[in-house]
């Protein structure tokens, strides 16, 4: 029975605070003189026989634990302002859809900074007048003409930094006078509207019909379709200019931190005098917390990143914008694994204003939603630039034109025409490392990895076998553990062995590699492609790194090698993800005035896929597969959810999910939960991994039936077993 505790016969309010710990619920602990002004703050709690870092989530007057029990809060830490309620909800929405604890949800969505009770040091952003300064100034001299003045400005608005450094070095000596009187002092600066947009082109009339049919307000989604170097990003440049001039802020996700660098210097570019917030995991922890708090505080104009910027509070929201959104980085798959391109619906509806997906390629949900009439289709369909047209796509049959080191003789033949022109080649192969694999071919030994399912990748360079999905590393075996052979034989070719081979064939050329591991930082990545831009190379070869986003205005001819990697894989969404990243890539060729050619080896050429590729044909090949999977009962005709376990004992996780079977709620007709299985990658890490699939024709079904069956888990005992579920599964 609920209790009021009552500290000298005083009521004392409730903190419920949200906790990092894989437990469906808050956790109550008194808080005496609490308002809901505390709501959102970070608190010191004791927890067990530690102390730790919570929020709270809510002010209550009563609680199911008895006074005894009811512990208080240790201390409110308020050197950050609290999280807003609309982001407290955003929050609750994530924690309910995807089946994870509130305290987790909110943990993973904050900067690693504000997780912690380390205090977040800001520097003063403006400064405004005290009361103080307003009854120092009433009472002013007259002959004080020059620090009347100055406190006359402050009485307006408060003045930035920025404006404070462009003041006369008088007057900065006035204002830190006045500062030390205590009549100015740090405030939060006034969100105003940007103070421009430089309109570097002119739209084409294309482009114009499209900005035109993107609504100016009001929550609403639009499908931006375009071909490769239909402008898109243009388009919506404009629609946050709009988007600004009426006040509000704008949300830019792009789905790599490799993207950033180019679209932030358009956006410097392009509003020269915005606040413009950068928001990636590379970034350092006090920088990604300032322009958290910055774009909080309203002050920030535009804020920029990859999915984990959909968390990033926006008061004055105006416009979201999810560039690529078809691709597979904005699903987080580790702790909570959300899809940051639905959460940004999500957030718009909330805020009342529109998004914008955008794609060449678009994923088949939203494709399709574009179809029925849910989302706006606005449809682009030739290059903007004039005289640029799409790349001519030719398939290079193996089985007549056999690859010699990797790489056919049509293509080579290409590559050397380039040369003698001057232009630019890319080849593309979606595989880091030298080679694949590193076998014995006298006894069949192959590099494998002792924690994972998966092969050692050959990384000759630094004479290594790495894991691409744990990072484990061990050095190149001088000989054959197995038995002995000194003669150990790279199979499969990677970006490492590709580029030795082009250097060799074309030894006059300059062959750049940019891929993961030539990249590195941020900086490295800048700098690798301010050469390709340079036309300080002459030969790219890069993974999907270079597939996107990329404009190189000699690059004429794109080769792409390994192409059939992905048409058989059992995971059914795996054409539709390399039509999409063929497309992009071969989109990279004749972005300017040269014509562009795309060159894609293959043994299948007359595969469907391949045929609508060299067609150009996106729309034809969506709707053929969303046929094949309406009567197949796969995504997006189906809801599906994965509950997965994860043990180093494969019989242990497979036997928590057939005991989870059996505690789940009636089903009925709406709900089919298939038999557990092992993952496609079996063991990763060191641990064996399964899974157990629910689906159904009925997102609210689904969704009643994860939260009736949730909690009957948390009750079950799983030794050795770790789980989670993972709705709208990505990965199989």
């Amino acid at each position: 029975m609920s209790s009021q505790p009552s500290v000298n016969n005083a009521v004392v309010s409730i903190a419920r605070v949200a906790l990092d710990v894989p437990l469906p619920k808050t956790f109550d602990y008194r808080l005496e003189g609490a308002t809901p002004a505390d709501i959102g703050h970070r608190v010191l709690v004791p927890f067990g026989k530690k102390t730790r870092v919570g929020f709270v989530v809510d002010i209550v007057g009563r609680s199911e634990l008895s006074e005894e029990r009811l512990k208080a809060v240790v201390k409110i830490l308020r050197d950050a302002p609290p999280l807003p309620r609309a982001w407290i909800e955003l929050a609750r929405f994530a924690s309910d859809y995807y089946q994870k604890p509130l305290g987790e949800v909110i943990m993973n969505a904050l900067p690693p900074r504000l997780r912690t009770a380390r205090s977040v040091p800001t520097e003063p952003r403006a400064y405004g007048l005290t009361s103080e300064g307003r009854a120092g100034l009433a009472t002013l001299a007259q002959r004080h003409s020059g620090s009347r003045a100055l406190l006359e400005r402050f009485a307006v608005h408060p003045l930035t930094r920025e404006q404070l450094a462009q003041l006369p070095v008088r007057e900065r000596a006035r204002f830190r006078r006045l500062a030390a009187k205590g009549w100015v002092a740090p405030t939060q600066a006034r969100h105003e509207p940007s103070p421009g947009f430089v309109a570097a082109h002119s739209l084409t009339a294309e482009q114009e019909n499209a900005l035109r049919s993107l609504p100016g307000g009001g929550f609403g989604v639009s499908l931006l379709f375009g071909v490769t170097g239909s402008g898109k990003t243009e388009i919506y440049l404009r629609a946050v200019a709009r988007a600004l001039e009426a006040g509000g802020q704008a949300l830019v996700l792009v789905p790599e931190i490799a993207l950033t660098p180019a679209l932030e210097a358009a956006f410097r570019e392009r509003f020269p005098g915005a606040h413009l917030v950068v928001q990636t995991s590379a970034m350092a922890e006090l920088e990604r917390a300032r322009g958290w708090l910055d774009a909080q505080s309203g002050r920030a104009h535009i804020v920029l990143g990859t999915r984990l910027a959909v968390f990033v509070p926006l008061p004055q929201l105006g416009l979201v914008v999810v560039d690529e959104e078809q691709d597979a980085s904005f699903k987080q798959q580790e702790g909570l694994r959300y899809s940051a391109r639905d959460l940004a619906i999500v957030r718009a509806r909330a805020a009342g204003c529109p998004v914008v997906l955008c794609s060449a390629t678009p994923s088949l949900e939203s494709f399709h939603h574009a179809l029925s009439g849910r989302y706006g289709l606005i449809e682009l369909r030739r290059r903007a630039i004039e005289r640029s047209e799409l790349p001519t796509i030719r398939l290079i049959d193996l089985r007549e034109h056999p690859a010699r080191d990797g790489i056919a003789a049509p293509l080579a033949d290409a590559i050397a025409q380039r040369l003698e022109r001057g232009e630019q080649s890319l080849v593309f192969l979606n595989r880091r490392g030298y080679a694949p694999v590193l076998a014995c071919p006298s006894c069949g030994w192959v590099s494998g990895c002792s924690r994972c399912t998966a092969h050692l990748v050959l990384h000759l360079a630094d004479g290594r076998l790495r894991c691409h999905h744990c990072g484990l590393a061990t050095p190149v075996p001088r000989a054959c553990p197995q038995c002995g052979n000194v003669d150990l034989q790279p199979f499969g070719r990677g970006t490492q062995r590709i580029e030795k081979t082009l250097a060799e064939r074309f030894p006059r050329a300059r062959v750049l590699r940019i891929d993961r591991d030539s990249a590195g930082g941020k900086e490295r990545l800048a700098g690798l492609l301010e050469r390709a831009h340079k036309r300080e190379a002459d030969i790219l070869v890069g993974t999907q790194l270079l597939a996107k986003g990329h404009h190189f205005e000699r690059l004429t001819l794109v080769g792409v090698l390994n192409a059939d990697a992905g048409l058989f894989a059992a995971d059914y969404r795996a054409g539709e993800r390399s039509f999409a990243q063929l497309q992009q890539v071969a989109g990279r060729a004749g972005r300017a005035q040269w014509a562009g050619e795309a060159l894609i080896q293959t043994r299948y050429p007359q595969h469907p896929l391949y045929q609508s590729l060299a067609r150009n044909d996106f729309a034809g090949f969506a709707r053929a597969v969303l046929a094949e999977r309406r009567s197949a009962g796969f995504p997006p005709f189906v809801f599906e959810a994965a509950l997965r376990a994860e043990s180093r004992d494969a019989e242990a996780a497979i036997g928590f999910l057939r005991t989870a079977a059996d505690v789940a709620p009636e089903r009925g007709d709406a709900i089919t939960l298939f038999d557990p299985a092992p993952m496609a990658l079996a063991r990763l890490g060191g641990m064996e991994r399964a899974q157990m699939l629910a689906q159904s024709p009925s997102r609210p079904r689904l969704q009643a039936f994860l939260r009736e069956w949730s909690p009957r888990l948390y009750q079950l005992r799983a030794s050795g077993v770790r789980w989670h579920f993972d709705v709208d599964p990505t990965e199989f």
